[in-house]
């Protein structure tokens, strides 16, 4: 077990947070300086795979609460990422203005022509 204090930052508003870590490291395995690699790695993954979702999609004000639809619009939205990624794309947001106004385009990416099947 390990405690690891940090300063978030979040609309301007910074505060000290305490977290704990539980791990099956051996003592030995589990430095601090690996421990923090660790979790900065983690954080780094999440925050890179959610970003998109949450700034391209808004995933985080959806209402959406119960049942399974936040699982099944989750999936949709990789499947979009993916589909925008596939294409060629890295601004995201963009790409979906862009195929707001062209809707033949969006429907190439799901059926490409002279693609395999």
């Amino acid at each position: 077990m390990a405690e690891l204090t940090r300063t978030v930052t979040k609309q301007g508003v910074t505060c000290t947070e305490v977290v704990y870590l539980i791990t099956d490291l051996s003592p030995q395995q589990a430095s601090p300086l690996h421990l923090l690699t660790l979790v900065r790695g983690h954080w780094g993954i999440e925050n890179r795979s959610h970003y998109v979702r949450d700034d391209s999609f808004g995933e985080d004000r959806s209402r959406l609460r119960s049942g399974h639809a936040p699982q099944v619009l989750a999936a949709l939205r990789n499947v979009a990422i993916t589909l925008l990624h596939r294409s060629g794309t890295a601004q995201i947001s963009s790409a979906r203005r862009s195929l707001a106004y062209h809707p033949e385009q969006a429907l190439a990416l799901l059926c490409p022509r002279g693609g395999q099947q």
